[in-house]
């Protein structure tokens, strides 16, 4: 991923060193499997830990010359192992330290985005709290529909949050799996008492069956998760997008002083941050496709989704965390203009109040279709002026229609309260 959206926690989960050193774990938890099982002498692990040399720039020139990284890796980390290095990557196969490793990765930068997301609903909710009263226009179709709590919809945007965090949860639980199983999975070179304590060791549970690789449906499952979370996050960066609109201008996303919005118009204030969510949900979109081309390999293996997953994995993770911050800034900075939202809810005179001028219509004693056409009639033609409003269009056909209180937004609001308390959330 480019430096640009690549935050400093992230490129380290997943810089070569780090990706070294997980490889070396795995390959020093097989040897302390081995001394446990009383296969190899005791001790050996923790001299070879102590020999073990992690020379990236070393290793992607011996990479250079045998054209396989983990030969590579094994041979700059037992160069000064001596004796030690009998037992290095013994019984193994590439996959067996590429594959686990790469579960443990998966696994830390889960972590970190949990807790990222945690904070970033900490913060919405309390925008939530904040408007729980805000009367806003409800939009359905792009079309003015009935009066809503703003609180609502942001609660609805932290509900969102609140589903994805269980999914990544379930996700990392499902990752959390490890292969010592060999060249095809059948364990001819190592017990499989070594693959349960090694994987222990590192925090995993041993792959239930495999090849050379653990199968790649638990990674494009993984990847295709952070794909429905981002699509979570595009949903709410939209609906931003929309009421920052000029002609609605509800909302906006930060503006800092210095900031400027076009080279060209110095007026503008664009929701560039948005857009940005926008554009990086379909990039994971387009990674999740990637992961599910991956699951059908050759046999029990081919490479073929090696080099797919060397970008989809780190990128697909650095972005999701890299959303969430830019998220979090967005909540965090969001002006909202209330006075707006009351001039939009009356922009039609009236005619979002339709459905509640129907049902008193229909308590008075006319029939629902009766009602129905007569207060249709009456809105089309207040949509087709520029100054008549639907209370006043009911009433020159209805003389008797009570229109006291018609145009109150307070009984859209009476229920947000209980809808509140169905998050189990204290502020």
């Amino acid at each position: 991923m480019i430096d640009r959206y690549t935050p400093k926690i992230m490129k380290e989960i997943w810089s070569e060193n780090s990706k070294y050193s997980r490889w070396l774990k795995v390959e020093l938890s097989v040897m302390e499997a081995y001394e446990e099982l009383r296969m190899i002498p005791d001790g050996t692990s923790i001299r070879a830990h102590q020999l073990a040399s992690l020379d990236a720039k070393e290793m992607q020139k011996v990479e250079e010359a045998v054209g396989h990284d983990v030969i590579a890796f094994v041979k700059v980390a037992t160069s000064k192992m001596g004796d030690m290095a009998r037992f290095f990557h013994y019984g193994l196969t590439s996959s067996d330290v590429v594959d686990s490793a790469l579960s443990m990765g998966i696994v830390e930068a889960t972590k970190v985005i949990l807790k990222k997301m945690d904070s970033v609903m900490n913060v919405v909710i309390q925008l939530a709290q904040r408007y729980r009263y805000t009367p806003t226009i409800g939009r359905t179709h792009g079309v003015h529909a009935e009066p809503t709590s703003f609180g609502l919809k942001v609660l609805n945007w932290y509900a969102e949050l609140e589903r994805a965090k269980k999914r990544l949860m379930v996700e990392k639980e499902r990752i959390s799996v490890g292969k010592i199983s060999g060249a095809v999975g059948n364990y001819a070179n190592i017990p499989p008492e070594v693959e349960k304590i090694a994987c222990t060791k590192l925090g995993l549970k041993p792959c239930k069956i495999s090849t050379q690789v653990i199968p790649r449906d638990i990674h494009a499952d993984y990847v295709s998760t952070l794909a429905v979370i981002s699509g979570g996050f595009e949903r709410i960066a939209t609906e931003i997008r929309h009421l920052q609109k000029t002609e609605v201008r509800e909302v906006e996303e930060p503006f800092s002083e210095k900031q400027r919005g076009s080279s060209a118009m110095p007026h503008k204030k664009n929701p560039i941050l948005c857009e940005r969510l926008t554009g990086i949900s379909r990039m994971i979109r387009g990674y999740s496709v990637s992961a599910l081309e991956d699951i059908a390999l050759w046999h029990e293996r081919d490479v073929s989704h090696s080099s797919v997953e060397r970008v989809i994995i780190p990128d697909s993770t650095t972005l999701i965390y890299y959303s969430l911050e830019i998220l979090e800034y967005i909540m965090n900075g969001l002006k909202v203009h209330e006075d707006r939202m009351m001039k939009n809810i009356y922009l039609t005179r009236g005619l979002i109040f339709s459905q509640r001028i129907l049902l008193k219509l229909v308590e008075d004693g006319m029939s629902r279709e009766n009602a129905y056409l007569l207060v249709q009639r009456a809105s089309m033609k207040v949509w087709n002026s520029e100054i008549l409003d639907l209370p006043t269009e009911i009433k020159k056909e209805v003389p008797s229609f009570n229109v006291d209180g018609i145009l109150d937004v307070k009984p859209y609001l009476k229920h947000v309260d209980e809808i509140f308390e169905r998050f189990e959330v204290k502020v």
